[in-house]
């Protein structure tokens, strides 16, 4: 089963934490898609197991990008 959120990253403000985002939650086993906005400071990310939306919210957490809140 594939799940799919948007969260909130208040610390992308540029092209460089856009590709860092991007680059560093694909590298999670199971995430499917990664997709981070400088404009929104969102990302949407889809994922299967064996990846959780603790393992995506952890990673953000070490590279120094915390989700701030979960969007509808």
């Amino acid at each position: 089963m594939t799940d799919k959120r948007t969260l909130f990253v208040p610390a992308i403000h540029c092209g460089h934490c856009v590709h860092t985002v991007q680059n560093e939650l694909s590298e999670i086993d199971g995430v499917k898609f990664v997709k981070a906005d400088e404009g929104t400071r969102q990302v949407v990310v889809e994922w299967e197991a064996p990846a959780t939306l603790n393992a995506i919210k952890e990673k953000l957490v070490e590279i120094e990008y915390p989700a701030t809140q979960e969007l509808a």
